[in-house]
C-alpha cells in the first residue's frame, strides 16, 4: 500500500473521511503517511481543504495540496474558468513519487469520481494511477443505485489495466434500509472486488481522538484494520 489512490463513484460520498481513516490506521501501525490532494475545488485561499481535514482527523500526516480553484466544479472546468494552470498527471505523479521516497504510505485523494477531468486533455485520476502503478480504492454510497456505479467504476479500472484494491462504504446509516443491507453482499459480487470497510455516518463529527481510536475497526486488514466483512454482512445485512 505504498501509494494508494482514493476515488469514488461520485462526489460527497465520503472520500475524505475514508482517506483519513486509512491514514489513521496506518499511523497506528507506526507508519509514516502523506496525503496528496491534486486539485481542491470550491474553496477560497486560506480555507481548510480536504488534505487539512485528513490531517485534523488522522493526526500526524504530511498534507499536500497541489492546486486550488474557487468554484465547486470539476478541476479542468474550474481551472479554465479561473484562468489558472490545470494540474496534470505528470505533476501529480512526480509529487507522489517524492512523497513516497520519504513516507511509508502515500494516499492520493481524487476529485469526484474516477474519470473527472484534471485538464482539457481529458486526464484523470486513472492516468495518475497508471503512471505510479498504484492501486485504486473506490468509495461507494450504501444505498440504492450504488451497484451500478460501483460496477461501472471497477470496469473502467479493469479496462485500463489498473488494480482496484476494493470498495469501501463511505457512510453507513444508523438505520440502514433494505437496499443498503442487501448491498453489503451484492456490492463485492457485482463489482468483482472485495468490500474492505464501512464507515459509520457522522464519522467526521467525532473528536480526532475518537476517530483515530475507532478507524481500525472500520477497515479490513488489507487497509490496516480489523474489520471483518463476513461478520458485518451477517449482522447488518439481516432484515
Amino acid at each position: 500500500m505504498a501509494v494508494l489512490a482514493v476515488t469514488g463513484t461520485g462526489t460527497e460520498i465520503g472520500k475524505t473521511v475514508v482517506t483519513a481513516a486509512v491514514a489513521a490506521a496506518a499511523l497506528a501501525q507506526g507508519l509514516s503517511v502523506a496525503v496528496l490532494k491534486p486539485a481542491q475545488t470550491g474553496l477560497a485561499e486560506g480555507e481548510p481543504g480536504d488534505a487539512a481535514e485528513v490531517a485534523r482527523l488522522a493526526g500526524g500526516v504530511t498534507a499536500v495540496e497541489l492546486a486550488r480553484y474557487p468554484e465547486p466544479l470539476a478541476p479542468a472546468t474550474a481551472a479554465r474558468r479561473a484562468g489558472l494552470h490545470p494540474v496534470r498527471p505528470t505533476e501529480i505523479a512526480e509529487a507522489a513519487a517524492k512523497l513516497s521516497a520519504v513516507h511509508d504510505v502515500v494516499l492520493i485523494e481524487g476529485a469526484g469520481g474516477l474519470l473527472v477531468r484534471f485538464d482539457d486533455g481529458g486526464s484523470t485520476l486513472a492516468d495518475v494511477a497508471k503512471l505510479l502503478g498504484a492501486a485504486v480504492l473506490v468509495v461507494v454510497p450504501a444505498g440504492l443505485g450504488t451497484l451500478n456505479t460501483a460496477a461501472l467504476t471497477t470496469e473502467a479500472l479493469a479496462a485500463r489495466d489498473l488494480r482496484c484494491a476494493g470498495l469501501i462504504v463511505g457512510s453507513w446509516p444508523a438505520e440502514p434500509d433494505l437496499a443498503a443491507r442487501c448491498n453489503l453482499a451484492d456490492l463485492p459480487e457485482t463489482a468483482g472486488v472485495p468490500l474492505l470497510g464501512v464507515l459509520p455516518a457522522g464519522a467526521s463529527t467525532l473528536t480526532p481522538e475518537e476517530f483515530r481510536a475507532a478507524a481500525p475497526g472500520w477497515l479490513a486488514p488489507q487497509l490496516g484494520g480489523v474489520w471483518d466483512a463476513e461478520e458485518f454482512t451477517r449482522t447488518e445485512g439481516r432484515g
